[in-house]
């Protein structure tokens, strides 16, 4: 007796909780008098339900790992020199990190040294090297197949990080990021149908670099020396010239630790810049050793100041000047703040999907819905009486648990969802049926009620159990290997199976046992 009041009260206070959960979905609730006495989480609809903005964005995977290798070759070189050997400046070149070794005595001891410090780094290539009068051997390293493959995933869950804490600083709800095959990323905004503003938030790649710059190379030139490359430099009325800078990356944005907007004593907006303490120190270094020089603030691939260092910099700040406007510095440093992205960004596609389909969609998913649960509702009392109405009791249950379980995730309900949430229905009473039948077949056999009961009930929880778990883990696999809308109908499904399984099987043989013990003489209608 006490086991049966333990597991009734048990499934009460989960079944209120769960009402608790989804009531604050239904409009009428959630926006009324109860909404401050309701939890606060709700469930967001998709880019299909709400309508908005879909861009697939392509991310420059090789040009984050030229940077990688470029910030590597500073780490070897301040490495080699503490060691008290001696090298040129790394360079890359044609995707790869060139190391020149100026004595030949060295050479073993530097390789062993790089070896040791950079074990993710291969040696590919070792040659002869002769410029002028500098005369040495070239080491020419790339990452190894493993260390590139964890700097690709490195970098899309970085650029995916980053624009989720883009979007979330522009103040744009529910948006829905996630990783796609071929270096892509899928970027879902709900509810934003102005265009120009997402791709302004988006597409705003905000990749950052700090170059030196070779003034001594005519950015005119039809060839350029190696280890160079030219780029566009954007000037104040807003025009183009350009600019050789050297291929070395020695600083991105990620060495930022903060950015905001500020004015100069003309009153021109500029957004200044705070490095992190690592970034802090390696900006004193560069600073310090090329005074007289000009150092190039790069930013997505266009050059907007290349200020000569008077001096060693120390206390890690800088500022990007471009003849910004107010709106255009505060945009930049928002993106700035939030993360610049590890790797350029293009626009593959562009789709807007209106709020009417989604209205459509949405009416469509009710109707649907409203057609299988009364289908069932008066169906099961038809076939099984009492029995069958505590089961269209518990469908409802059922209903309020997902929906719980949807608001409390923060899941995306999604037009997929809804064909979840209307398998469902269809799914949750497959367990009563089995149960009932087996309860009715045992009574048939003469046993009591209590007898058929619990004997319904173990017999049929193992079959029950087994069908749900496949096709939980079917699920499983369509929400690890599948996209936005199929992840949303396995959340969806997962969620109706666990919460069936839940009220089907603890929650009804809980109010059966208690109607038993408190009808000892009387049959079970099933």
């Amino acid at each position: 007796m006490k086991s049966t009041k333990l597991r009734l009260f048990l499934s009460v206070l989960v079944l209120l909780i769960g009402l608790a959960y989804s009531l604050p979905n239904i409009p009428a609730i959630g926006n009324g008098a109860l909404k401050d006495f309701l939890p606060q989480n709700r469930i967001n609809l998709g880019l299909d339900l709400k309508g908005g903005m879909n861009l697939t964005l392509g991310v420059d995977v090789e040009k984050a790992i030229e940077n990688t290798l470029s910030i590597m070759g500073q780490g070897i070189r301040e490495k080699i020199l503490t060691e008290g050997y001696n090298i040129l400046r790394p360079r890359m070149s044609d995707g790869q990190l060139e190391i020149i070794v100026p004595k030949q005595d060295q050479l073993v001891n530097i390789k062993e040294t790089i070896q040791s410090w950079y074990p993710n780094l291969q040696l590919i290539a070792e040659s002869d090297y002769t410029a002028g009068a500098t005369q040495g051997t070239s080491l020419k390293y790339v990452l190894s197949d493993p260390a590139r493959k964890e700097a690709e995933n490195l970098t899309l869950d970085q650029v995916v990080r980053t624009i989720r804490n883009r979007i979330d600083q522009f103040g744009v709800a529910e948006p829905d990021i996630r990783k796609q095959s071929d270096n892509q990323v899928q970027v879902q905004l709900p509810g934003l149908t102005d265009t120009s503003r997402a791709i302004q938030i988006v597409g705003q790649t905000a990749h950052l670099e700090f170059r030196l710059v070779r003034d001594d190379i005519n950015p005119n030139d039809f060839v350029l020396p190696a280890g160079t490359q030219r780029f566009p430099m954007l000037d104040k009325q807003g025009g183009h010239s350009s600019i050789v800078l050297e291929n070395e990356v020695l600083l991105t944005g990620a060495d930022i630790a903060n950015a905001r907007p500020n004015f100069d004593k003309f009153g021109s907006a500029y957004v200044s810049l705070k490095f992190s303490p690592k970034g802090a120190i390696t900006f004193e270094h560069v600073t310090g050793d090329n005074i007289k020089r000009r150092l190039a603030i790069v930013l997505d691939g266009e050059v907007y100041s290349a200020p000569v260092i008077q001096d060693k910099i120390a206390g890690g700040e800088a500022s990007i000047s471009g003849d910004f406007t107010t709106e255009q510095a505060n945009d930049l440093a928002v993106v700035l703040r939030a993360g610049s992205l590890p790797a350029p960004v293009h626009i593959l596609e562009e789709r807007t999907v209106g709020p009417s389909l989604g209205q459509e969609s949405i009416d469509s998913g009710i109707t649907a819905s409203l057609v299988g649960a009364i289908l069932v509702l008066v169906m099961m009392p038809l076939f099984y009486g009492f029995s069958g109405l505590v089961a269209d009791i518990l469908l409802c249950g059922t209903l309020a648990l997902m929906f719980a379980g949807l608001s409390l995730f923060g899941a995306t309900l999604t037009l997929p969802g809804i064909a979840g949430v209307v398998l469902t229905i269809g799914m949750a009473v497959d367990a009563n049926v089995l149960i009932f039948e087996r309860i009715r077949e045992e009574i048939r056999l003469g046993v009591s009620t209590a007898e058929a009961i619990y004997a319904g009930f173990s017999r049929a929880s193992i079959s029950i159990i087994d069908s749900n778990l496949t096709t939980i883990i079917a699920a499983i696999i369509l929400y690890e290997f599948g996209t936005g809308p199929i992840r949303g109908f396995a959340v969806t499904l997962s969620l109706g199976i666990v919460a069936s399984m839940f009220t089907s099987v603890f929650v009804c043989r809980a109010v059966f046992e208690w109607w038993s013990e408190r009808n000892p003489t009387k049959k079970l209608s099933v």
